[in-house]
Formats: structure tokens, C-alpha cells, sequence
């Protein structure tokens, strides 16, 4: 009986590993996400990398991009907190939300193979508030003040989804299928302790 006790403990204890392990890493997933804009003379597109769990405001984290740009290959993500060489000092805050305003004031930033960079943002101190795009071009001069001819501010549509959510039903599958084992090993232990008191009693 001792012996029942004890794997019946150290089943209870690895299935609490086991899901709660599984929780610790659904909760730490990354959020796919799809999105796009367009305006005059743009088109961009791609995926974006997100934390899982939004703040407060329903704002995720930007961790990653890809995609492209007018048919240029978007190469990285502009460092958060960092601005866009060209667009000096407005940093970038990499947030996205499923809110109807999906980006915030400071927007997301990206680099491209050119070696130019954009920065859609939310541009609430417009007429009509709505989202631009601020593009700077070689060559970069630093600060917000000397965009030249190559480089531009101009009014897009910008709309993004989540593509792909992790799976907390896998929790449930996992939690099914530990169960199953360890009441199968149970029974087995069970079995050898009622086979070893009947050696005992014959004999």
C-alpha cells in the first residue's frame, strides 16, 4: 500500500509539472499576425511577431517583421523605443492592437533592402484623424526637418489580423493522456501487490 501511495504522490506531482509547464508555455507563445497598407505610390505587406498578452490597452508588443515594401524586402524591425534614421526624435514604440485604432502615435517602424526605412503610425492631431506614413530614402540626413525629395508623409490604410492563436485545448489533451498512464500504471502496481499477498498466503 505504501508503494501505491507513493506513485499515486509522484503521479499527482508530475502531472502538475507536465500541465503547468504546458500553461507556462502557451502563456509565453508568440501571436502571428498578417498586415498591410496602402496609399499614393505605396503598397506594403507582410506578418508580424507579437507577445501573446496585450496590456491594458489591448496593445501587443511588436517582436518581429517581415515582408515588403513597394516589391523591397523588409529586412528588420526598427529597435523599440529607437526613431527611424531621418525621422529623428519621434521614437517608435512597436505596438499593434485589434482595436479599431490599431496602431498608436509612435507606430512601428522597419528597414528595407534599399536601405530606406518607414514608420506607419496613427496621426491623431490630423483634420480627420487616420494613419501616415513616414518614409525616408538614401540619403539620410538626421532629424524629422530634413526630409528631401526622396522621402515622404503621406496619408495610407492600414488594417492587421492575428492568423494563428496558440492552443490551450492542448492543456486538456495533455491532462487527458497523463491520466490515462498513470491510471494504467496504477492498476499494473495494483495488480503485483494482490499477486505478492497471494505468494504470501500460499505459502
Amino acid at each position: 500500500m505504501k508503494n501505491l501511495a507513493l506513485l499515486s504522490t509522484t503521479a499527482l506531482t508530475v502531472a502538475s509539472g507536465l500541465i503547468f509547464g504546458t500553461m507556462q508555455a502557451v502563456s509565453a507563445a508568440s501571436l502571428n499576425w498578417q498586415w498591410s497598407y496602402f496609399g499614393s505610390g505605396i503598397t506594403a505587406s507582410g506578418n508580424l511577431i507579437t507577445n501573446d498578452t496585450p496590456d491594458n490597452s489591448g496593445l501587443y508588443q511588436i517582436l518581429g517583421i517581415s515582408g515588403t515594401r513597394n516589391n523591397e524586402t523588409i529586412t528588420g524591425l526598427q529597435p523599440t523605443g529607437t526613431p527611424i534614421p531621418g525621422n529623428e526624435p519621434f521614437n517608435v514604440d512597436n505596438l499593434i492592437s485589434l482595436n479599431s485604432q490599431q496602431l498608436t502615435g509612435d507606430g512601428f517602424g522597419y528597414s528595407t533592402s534599399s536601405g530606406s526605412y518607414a514608420s506607419p503610425f496613427f496621426a491623431s492631431f490630423l483634420a480627420t484623424p487616420g494613419y501616415l506614413e513616414v518614409f525616408s530614402a538614401p540619403p539620410i540626413l538626421s532629424g524629422f526637418g530634413n526630409l528631401g525629395t526622396e522621402d515622404s508623409e503621406l496619408p495610407i490604410v492600414f488594417s492587421a489580423r492575428i492568423i494563428s492563436i496558440p492552443e490551450p485545448t492542448s492543456i486538456l489533451s495533455l491532462l487527458a493522456v497523463c491520466t490515462l498512464g498513470f491510471v494504467s500504471a496504477l492498476k499494473r502496481q495494483q495488480s503485483l501487490q494482490l499477486t505478492k499477498q497471494k505468494h504470501t498466503q500460499a505459502s
